[in-house]
């Protein structure tokens, strides 16, 4: 078992350094107890590389925040993708991140940053960036619902990150929404990610354009159609886009009206590069959960866009370092 080193942890850090790890991009940022960004880096992550290697990349841009920073840091946070072994500090192979199998990340940073860590995944981080400086303040009951190349989620339950039994609660993209649809990734099939994503709208977009060849979606190459592709068909009032966007609307409806019954929260916060498409998304989809979810569990639930988009990652590794503190309702 990997035995993590015992250090010192301030009760109430000001200040906490907050590394946000994605198969793409390394992101590190100081930020203050209030969700203040002071000062942030990134860079590629390079993955191909290997874990030792984006290692060397993350301590290398945390070593130039902390020689600047004008302010005590108390605590690190990390929001990566999973999945995860945070009980012991273990990246366990994610897809985006190969080689990276049951890698003591927790570990590594903490003999090298001298400071306790803190790891979640960087959907849960999301969630409790929202829950505490974003727009699911003032709640404690909050489903946070990213959007973007997948879908996943996190639950806040009576002011509490929700993990469940092994720290995988929250795969809210796997609520199944059509029983006989289109296989998923995970294995199941009909899967709310499988409809909903960037990624999956653009996949029904191809094969539309392919069909029609008279759509404004047919235009773009199939290669390069993509969900801004369908958002700007939608703007020009292409029936065919429109058509899919329906379809789209009516299954993330049925996702977030299980949700809503399922959990009965206050607030379903929508993140991700689906809240682009802004006037579209919001209304009509508010409608249709309400033609769907148990009137009595709907009855004072919002449903509203993320407060944070460029900075989601930092803010929600800071505040996994922040929860020990503010995880506890006022």
């Amino acid at each position: 078992m990997t035995t993590l080193p015992t250090l010192p942890l301030e009760a109430t850090p000001r200040h906490v350094l907050a590394i946000d790890i994605g198969g793409t991009k390394l992101a590190v940022g100081i930020v203050a107890e209030t969700g203040e960004l002071i000062d942030s880096v990134r860079t590629p992550t390079h993955a191909e590389q290997g874990p030792d290697k984006v290692l060397e990349r993350i301590l290398d841009l945390s070593h130039s925040l902390l020689r600047r920073s004008p302010v005590s840091i108390g605590r690190v946070g990390v929001g990566c993708g999973g999945p995860l072994d945070t009980r012991r500090g273990l990246i366990q192979n994610p897809p985006n991140l190969p080689g990276w199998i049951d890698y003591p990340l927790v570990r590594r940073l903490q003999e090298s940053l001298a400071l306790p860590v803190a790891l979640d995944n960087d959907a849960n981080a999301a969630a409790l960036a929202e829950f505490h400086f974003g727009a699911g303040q003032g709640t404690r009951h909050m489903v946070y619902l990213t959007i973007s190349t997948g879908v996943g989620g996190g639950l806040i339950l009576n002011g509490e990150l929700y993990r469940g039994k092994r720290g995988n609660a929250g795969e809210l993209g796997h609520i199944q929404v059509k029983y006989d649809g289109d296989p998923c990734n995970c294995g199941g099939r009909g899967c709310l990610e499988g409809y909903a994503s960037g990624t999956n709208i653009a996949r029904r977009a191809r094969d539309l354009a392919a069909l029609h060849p008279e759509s404004v979606l047919a235009r773009t190459s199939q290669a390069h159609i993509t969900a801004q592709t369908v958002l700007a068909a939608l703007r020009a009032g292409d029936a065919v886009a429109w058509h899919l966007w329906n379809d789209t609307l009516d299954l993330l409806a049925a996702g977030v009206a299980s949700i809503v019954n399922a959990f009965d929260p206050e607030r379903v916060v929508i993140g991700g590069g689906i809240t682009n498409f802004g006037d579209l998304l919001f209304p009509p989809l508010r409608e249709r959960v309400a033609q769907r979810a148990m009137p009595a569990l709907l009855s004072g639930v919002d449903i509203c866009p993320a407060a944070f988009a460029e900075h989601v990652g930092i803010l929600g590794a800071a505040a996994v370092a922040f929860r020990e503190r503010v995880g506890v309702v006022r």
